[in-house]
């Protein structure tokens, strides 16, 4: 039997995930039921495109939900480190892109809650690798899909 994967994630990543099971358990698997429902009562189901819209979706929705179970119950919440001055999982690194001293911020977290859109990188991710274990001053070479990136970390919180 192969050994589940572990998802490392804040309490606040696993409290998010367990919310939008929750929904969908609750709310929108019946309205998919619902949609499907709907779409037989048109008759024939080889050319009904509502059915098979609401069949794709259905299907979603339960691949979602067995992904959010399997996260929630393999979730390790990452403990709160005092040490501050290497990166490490939960950890906000700032660092300044050289040659042009751009500064970003980023917080490392594991695959399952990681939204660049948020600030929230994945430790798997290739710029959250390329950090893990550094210390303030560090510089460090980034393979990015758009080439090398260059960056000197300023800060760890």
């Amino acid at each position: 039997m192969a050994q589940e994967k572990i998802y490392p994630m804040t309490l606040a990543g696993k409290e998010k995930l367990e919310k939008e099971l929750e929904e969908l358990k609750t709310v929108r698997r019946k309205e998919v039921v619902e949609r499907i429902k709907i779409a037989r009562s048109f008759g024939d189901l080889s050319e009904n495109s509502e059915y098979d819209s609401a069949k794709e979706e259905q299907a979603f929705v339960e691949g979602r939900i067995t992904l959010l179970e399997q996260m929630v119950r393999n979730a390790k919440i990452i403990e709160e480190d005092a040490n501050s001055d290497v990166v490490t999982l939960g950890k906000t690194v700032v660092f300044k892109e050289l040659p042009d001293e751009e500064e970003e911020s980023y917080t490392i977290v594991g695959s399952a809650e990681a939204d660049p859109f948020e600030g929230k990188i994945s430790n798997e991710s290739p710029m959250g690798s390329s950090l893990m274990g550094k210390k303030v001053g560090d510089e460090v070479t980034i393979q990015t899909p758009g080439g090398e990136m260059n960056v000197k970390i300023v800060n760890i919180k």
